[in-house]
């Protein structure tokens, strides 16, 4: 029997552990400073000779362009894309920034081209910032979940290169956090997040698993309208064109490595990165996605508290995909926003703090590093959620932090 799905509320308001409070506050200061900062220093969009930086989100606004222009099937296509890309920033580069999404995303890069690049790149990361941190402040239940929104470290990268990180994880949280009472618009939120097709796999086996049949089919209605609307206004060719280059990204990022491997945040990748083969890399990659979903539908038909069983869902949806940038890492926010919620609650386990601090290092420093830190991260967060489920909350009682030192009323 699947037990009924509610999120408990927060009766024990704790103060926030100090340590915890001033680490946010240096981040979001950091994250906060830094922008106008790289603005005027010319780091940031433009360079110091005023050409255009070749970045994630230039792939963003070509297609938009294309699409605007009535070629919106060219967008997919990597060599047309590069000479709008080109003449747009002024300058060539090495490599490709390639349009891989679904033609449903063309609506939102259409949208972007109308503006000049500057505006359409600051206003997306501006924008779509907004959902994540309402996500956050109702996963954590109390204002101080705006500041660990603002602090997780990946805001930092997924700005810098202009990626659409905010938009998934406030999708992925959205869903998780109207789930309990808001079946129809959590299904949405699911329906929405379509535009990322490689978390399509754990999503649908975990509502199947609880019996959220309501979400089930309110996601795959919404996926379907959208890939019709996407249809009547882009054409049969779009369609046409996702899936004749699909196979040649696919190719390209997870046979041959065009981008290297340390930038990939995934199992499949560390084990490239190490020198393993194809063929091995994938071998890890499908025990993990086992691994994970058998976990996932265990948990969720479980009698465990629905905090950890959102938490786990949003990691394992980072566990299962082989295709992992560090943009997508802001899903993982979501996850620790509900270990935080819960440490809130009954307090902090002696390891937690000092684990998560772990995890931020590693992903902070991931550039100095150059491997998949990531991954290792995802990991100390799957950690902390495994030992929730399997270690009663009596053994820790007597250790929870005291926390004296207090903002007990964020």
């Amino acid at each position: 029997m699947v037990a009924p799905v509610s999120i408990p509320t927060i009766s024990d308001q704790r103060a926030i552990p100090a340590p915890l409070f001033n680490a946010c506050f240096v981040l979001a200061v950091i994250h906060a400073a830094f922008f106008p900062t790289a603005w005027f220093a010319h780091w940031w969009i433009y360079g110091p000779d005023g050409l255009g930086t070749p970045t994630d989100f230039v792939n963003v606004w070509s297609a938009g362009k294309l699409a605007l222009d009535g070629h919106p099937a060219l967008a997919w296509d990597w060599d047309v894309q590069k000479r709008i890309q080109v003449d747009l920033l002024g300058q060539s580069f090495v490599g490709h920034f390639a349009w891989h999404y679904p033609p449903p995303f063309l609506f939102v890069a259409a949208f972007l081209a109308q503006f000049p690049y500057a505006v359409a790149f600051i206003g997306w990361a501006l924008v779509s910032f907004m959902p994540y941190l309402m996500a956050m402040r109702a996963i954590v239940g109390r204002p101080f979940g705006w500041l660990l929104a603002a602090a997780f470290p990946v805001v930092l990268t997924n700005t810098l290169v202009g990626q659409n990180g905010f938009l998934t994880a406030s999708l992925v949280g959205g869903m998780l956090v109207l789930l309990p009472t808001r079946p129809v618009l959590s299904g949405i939120c699911l329906g929405l997040l379509s535009y990322k097709p490689q978390y399509g796999l754990l999503f649908p086996l975990v509502l199947v698993a609880a019996s959220q049949w309501t979400v089930f089919v309110t996601a795959g209605a919404v996926a379907a309208a959208m890939a019709a609307v996407s249809w009547l206004a882009f054409g049969t060719e779009s369609w046409q064109a996702f899936f004749h280059w699909l196979p040649m990204f696919s190719q390209a990022f997870l046979t041959e490595g065009r981008a290297p491997w340390g930038k990939m945040q995934s199992i499949f990748a560390l084990v490239r990165y190490c020198g393993g083969s194809e063929t091995l890399g994938w071998a890890f990659q499908w025990a993990m996605i086992a691994a994970v979903a058998t976990a996932l539908v265990l948990l969720w038909r479980s009698r465990a508290r629905y905090s950890l069983k959102a938490a786990a869902l949003a990691t394992g949806t980072l566990l299962a995909t082989p295709y992992l940038f560090l943009y997508d890492m802001m899903v993982l926010a979501i996850a620790v926003g509900f270990l935080v919620r819960i440490g809130l609650s009954d307090g902090f386990r002696p390891y937690e703090l000092p684990a998560l601090a772990l995890m931020a290092f590693l992903l902070m420093f991931y550039p100095l590093f150059g491997a998949p830190t990531g991954f290792v991260a995802t990991l100390i967060v799957a950690s902390l959620i495994a030992m929730r489920c399997l270690v009663p909350r009596a053994r820790f009682a007597a250790s929870a932090s005291p926390v004296p030192l207090g903002h007990p009323q964020m």
